[in-house]
């Protein structure tokens, strides 16, 4: 088992940046695909970015591919999501998953830890 908590998120202005970071405690970190998905108020949570165990392999939504950038920290059991140029459609609560079972999925029901979320705001 794994516990999962994110911080980092915040209001910024349209264009800026934000770095999320996810903890991870309990079981090794390097076992789990991670992954980072979404919810705005009224949508379901969607798929944002995931990366291998290993750190070599990423996977990003269209909406986010060139902006984002997820990366890990296996040595801090730390998980990273870079958001640059944001977008008033990013705004929504942000949830690190994890998967222990399987490679990189953009599938929420694939993982089977997640954290509590962060929310960002992103003003116009």
């Amino acid at each position: 088992q794994v516990q999962l908590v994110e911080s980092g998120g915040g209001l910024v202005q349209a264009g800026g940046s934000l770095r999320l970071s996810c903890a991870a405690s309990g079981r090794t970190f390097s076992s789990y695909v991670m992954g980072w998905f979404r919810q705005a108020p009224g949508k379901e949570r969607e798929f944002v970015a995931t990366i291998s165990r290993s750190g070599l392999t990423t996977d990003y939504a269209d909406s986010v591919k060139g902006r984002f950038t997820i990366s890990r920290d296996n040595a801090k059991n730390t998980v990273y999501l870079q958001m640059n140029s944001l977008k008033p459609e990013d705004t929504a609560v942000y949830y690190c998953a994890a998967r222990y079972y399987g490679t990189n999925s953009r599938t929420a029901g694939a993982y089977e830890y997640w954290g509590q979320g962060t929310q960002v705001t992103v003003s116009s």
